[in-house]
């Protein structure tokens, strides 16, 4: 149910203030109210029991333009993040935002993968503790010896520890260094089944990087900057848990792609809730190619990302029929 005007800036006031810790003062100026009212509305959002945020994500979703993505893409759900005053860059909303969605969706019990990169760190940065009973998370791919903070293993074991829940890492590499080595540790017992056990997964959280020389997957090593010219070349476009996409959201046949330890497609398609997040305006060609291969059917991204794939496919809609004589 769509929140009532009067409830709406109930919420904004407590997303603000326990979300992002602004001040009262800071509030009332960010909403334009006066701080008395400020007051009032997060007395109110106490007795309501507001306050644990979960609710309040109600308001990103009271959009019409959301509802447009969601019929134009056939998802299940869309939040968006837009100029209305709760943050002064929607982009830097989208991690806390995103947090407070995937919260929501997990449940006492569920399987629910990772994959990783900077945005899905930030969520697990920004996400609040909470203790879920039976939970299991899972790392989508390999993993990588970088120091940066944001690879997989270390994703993976984020999310877990503020859902208190139990970490299964990959104890493989995400890339090896010849298809063969791949293939092999593919076939080892232990990868093997962590691999197939991906699609019982309840619920899976990713983004969809890009492929340019500030990419997660060049800056952690596991992609030359020799390599990235050449998959670029052949049609790839974006990155889906560490492997490269084409413009229709196929597996691109190449060799880096031969050479990964990473979850299947159809395994990732067959979980059925899947939360994908997108922070970067620059995502917006990988998103397309992520859409087109029915990776996800929760969306989190900016109104003006929206907009952008509204135009899109009003592009792609049909001419009505002529009227014959």
């Amino acid at each position: 149910m769509a929140l009532r005007p009067a409830d709406q800036i109930v919420h904004k006031a407590a997303w603000l203030y326990y979300t992002h810790g602004l001040r009262q003062d800071e509030v009332a100026r960010r909403l334009n109210i006066s701080r008395a009212s400020v007051a009032l509305y997060l007395r109110r959002a106490r007795e309501a029991g507001i306050v644990t945020i979960s609710t309040s994500t109600d308001l990103f979703r009271n959009d019409m333009m959301a509802r447009r993505v969601e019929d134009a893409f056939g998802l299940d759900t869309v939040w968006l993040v837009s100029e209305d005053g709760l943050a002064h860059d929607p982009a830097a909303e989208i991690p806390a935002l995103a947090a407070s969605v995937f919260l929501e969706m997990v449940r006492n019990g569920d399987r629910v993968g990772v994959a990783w990169g900077r945005t899905v760190y930030a969520i697990a940065d920004a996400m609040s503790y909470a203790d879920r009973q039976g939970v299991t998370v899972v790392e989508l791919c390999g993993n990588l010896g970088s120091p940066y903070s944001y690879r997989p293993d270390q994703c993976t074991m984020e999310i877990a520890r503020r859902l208190n829940a139990k970490g299964l890492n990959f104890y493989a590499p995400l890339v090896l260094t010849s298809e063969r080595l791949a293939r092999e540790l593919r076939e080892e017992p232990v990868i093997h089944e962590q691999l197939d056990g991906i699609s019982s997964c309840d619920l899976a959280l990713f983004t969809v990087g890009t492929l340019d020389e500030d990419s997660h997957v060049v800056k952690c090593g596991a992609l030359s900057l020799k390599e990235l010219a050449r998959i670029k070349q052949m049609g790839g476009v974006g990155v889906i848990a560490g492997q490269v996409i084409a413009a229709d959201g196929a597996l691109l046949e190449c060799d880096y792609n031969r050479r990964m330890i990473s979850a299947d497609f159809d395994a990732i398609r067959a979980i059925p809730r899947r939360l994908m997040v997108v922070q970067e305006d620059e995502k917006f060609e990988p998103l397309l190619a992520a859409i087109n291969g029915r990776f996800f059917t929760h969306l989190v991204l900016t109104a003006r990302m929206a907009e952008r794939l509204l135009e899109r496919a009003s592009t792609l809609e049909p001419e009505p029929a002529r009227a014959t004589a």
